[in-house]
């Protein structure tokens, strides 16, 4: 009789060796934000962005709650404002519930947005659960397919800079999945104030009225 899989409870305390650290991997890829405005997907990658931007910094938009809508959110912002870089930092369990929006993207092909993928292979916000990138599932080659002009994965140290550069630099909008370790994104406190961070981001978006 075959014994059942062991359960996961939660992420790993430890990376193994030659495998990103979170932390490292999405700073690294970001770089200087500047003035770049960011839209974050849920748990994990909001606290990837604000370890980078500040914790309560205007530049970032972070979602609570709207799982699936980072992309295309970051799609209409860059779209709404061409002169300004977005950049949209996701999970993969959090994009896979909208990965079509993958195709729009590609079809716009806005080229002041780029997208990063942080594919822990869990859904760290609902409980922990395998998601189907630890199956075998490629959300690069999705991206790919959909006609998004620039596409890297990284699974390397090694293949960070080369990444962050066409991020920056990019003929076209970019899109980056980066593998990192199943473990405890950054630990950050951002006031929960939904009407306070709607009105921060819209000034470093329009400016003061």
């Amino acid at each position: 009789m075959s014994s059942k899989p062991s359960l996961r409870l939660g992420p790993d305390e430890t990376v193994a060796e030659g495998v990103l650290e979170r932390r490292h991997a999405v700073s690294s890829l970001i770089g200087e934000p500047g003035d770049t405005l960011f839209v974050s997907g849920l748990a994990g990658s909001k606290d990837d962005v604000l370890r980078v931007v500040g914790a309560d910094s205007a530049q970032a938009f972070t979602l609570s709650g709207a799982m699936g809508a980072a992309v295309a959110m970051g799609l209409g912002l860059a779209l709404a404002q061409p002169e300004r870089k977005v950049m949209v930092v996701t999970g993969d369990g959090e994009l896979l519930m909208n990965v079509g929006t993958l195709a729009t993207v590609g079809v716009l092909n806005p080229p002041n947005l780029s997208i990063i993928c942080v594919d822990n292979e869990h859904y760290g916000e609902t409980g922990w659960q395998e998601s189907h990138t630890g199956r075998g599932v490629d959300i690069a080659k999705m991206a790919e397919g959909g006609q998004i002009p620039n596409v890297r994965t990284v699974t390397k140290e090694a293949e960070l800079a080369d990444a962050a550069q066409m991020l920056r630099e990019g003929n076209g909008t970019s899109f980056v999945l980066v593998k990192v370790a199943p473990t405890k994104p950054p630990s950050i406190y951002r006031s929960r104030d939904a009407s306070w961070h709607k009105g921060k981001f819209r000034e470093a978006l329009l400016g003061k009225n």
